[in-house]
């Protein structure tokens, strides 16, 4: 009988483990997260079979305003668009714990290869690189 009360209690604590993370392993870097200067909110969600990053929240307005442009981005017919709701992650595709696409720095009008790393539950290492040089920034959730 002890043994079938272990049984039952080890079952049940696996099930309740499987239960718990399938959300997390699933899209482990979904969600709202603040950029390190704090002055704007990225969404992580998926966009057809990758996810991307869209800046859906200014926390420190920019000069410009809210409907600031994307002045600088390389292809004229795009600088006319809102950075706010535009993508600056995308392409994020899983690579094991990583998550490897394209950032783009709106301040500067370039992309960049990106890799993500979900770092613990509220924390996102977000890194752009251009060639072997990187920069990594940390991302704080919302919330």
């Amino acid at each position: 009988m002890r043994r079938l009360t272990n049984l039952a209690a080890a079952l049940a604590a696996t099930a309740a483990f499987v239960a718990a993370t399938p959300a997390a392993a699933a899209d482990p870097i979904t969600g709202q997260w603040v950029t390190p200067e704090k002055d704007a909110v990225i969404t992580i969600d998926r966009c057809g079979t990758d996810y991307c990053g869209r800046l859906s929240k200014y926390l420190v307005i920019p000069d410009d305003g809210v409907n600031q442009k994307d002045v600088n981005n390389p292809n004229p017919r795009l600088r006319q668009r809102k950075l706010l709701g535009s993508s600056l992650l995308t392409g994020l595709n899983q690579d094991g714990d990583l998550w490897r696409g394209t950032i783009y720095d709106p301040r500067n009008g370039k992309s960049y290869r990106s890799a993500v790393r979900r770092k613990s539950t509220n924390v996102l290492e977000v890194k752009g690189c251009i060639g072997p040089f990187c920069q990594t920034q940390i991302w704080r959730k919302v919330g």
